[in-house]
């Protein structure tokens, strides 16, 4: 084998170098000790809401969102014990992990709450598919739709003109959408993204679809995760139902992975339609 060359060496150290210039929050102690709590054989409500009373802001925000017409619940939540039987623990940990995300992900100069209302979107898409489709767990989906693009944020606060590749990858029909961002910043949203999904302790396949979900042909690739594969397909589709909901029927990412992601889900272009439909009925019923 021969050695790599200088060139080479230097310029993995180059980008090596580059990602450590680039904030990755670390994991809140507040998620660790929720995922510590969840992944126990019988996760205990009361230590759940222990847990959370102990951050005032972040109490306030899972009772706010408990209280929400997203819930639609009968009775309102009158405390974090309360929120926590009312929705389930399940439900609470998914809730408490995206306010925990957006408190800790944020950036100086650009508002981000178009990215997380996106973000929040296909999160609920992806556990509605994978709950009707039965392809792989909802809580997962939700995990992996809600922190998909989190490298966004990260870039977007690193680079000046990182939205600009954003325009350009996402105009862009023939090229994938991290060779654009490879091209301008030696790096990627995925890459980033997957990076901080392990720092986070989030699922391995969570981490791995992260990295993996501008590039189609995995799709297609039996020698992929199963889990991976389907968490790259029901993103494709949630995404381009959101866009649909809308009112943009044209989207280059689903023009270069539709058809893998159809194929790959088994779904013929009605029953995608049927999927699109009930996206819009979800998205309406809550906002």
């Amino acid at each position: 084998m021969n050695p790599p060359s200088t060139a080479h060496v230097a310029s993995d150290q180059s980008v090596d170098a580059l990602i450590k210039t680039i904030r990755i929050p670390p994991r809140p102690s507040m998620l660790l000790d929720l995922q510590t709590e969840l992944s126990r054989k019988e996760p205990d409500p009361v230590r759940l809401a222990a847990i959370i009373s102990n951050d005032v802001s972040l109490s306030a925000s899972l009772l706010k969102v408990t209280n929400s017409s997203f819930f639609g619940l009968r009775l309102k939540a009158t405390s974090v014990a309360h929120a926590v039987k009312l929705l389930g623990i399940q439900q609470c940990g998914l809730l408490m992990t995206g306010i925990i995300a957006r408190q800790a992900v944020q950036t100086e100069k650009i508002p981000l709450a178009k990215f997380w209302d996106f973000s929040s979107k296909r999160a609920q898409a992806m556990a509605h598919l994978a709950s009707r489709m039965r392809i792989c767990s909802a809580d997962i989906a939700h995990t992996f739709g809600l922190f998909c693009d989190i490298g966004i944020p990260l870039l977007l606060e690193r680079f000046p003109d990182y939205q600009e590749t954003l325009v350009l990858a996402n105009q862009e029909a023939e090229e994938k959408f991290t060779t654009i961002e490879q091209q301008r910043h030696s790096t990627s949203h995925t890459s980033i993204g997957a990076l901080m999904a392990r720092t986070w302790g989030l699922p391995e396949e969570v981490s791995n679809g992260i990295l993996l979900h501008h590039d189609y042909a995995v799709l297609a690739d039996s020698a992929t995760d199963e889990r991976v594969r389907a968490l790259v397909a029901l993103a494709l589709v949630a995404e381009y139902g959101i866009h649909r909901y809308h009112g943009q029927e044209h989207w280059t990412e689903w023009d270069k992975g539709g058809q893998l992601a159809r194929d790959f889900l088994g779904l013929a272009n009605d029953e995608v339609e049927d999927r699109f439909e009930e996206l819009h009925d979800l998205f309406s019923s809550v906002h």
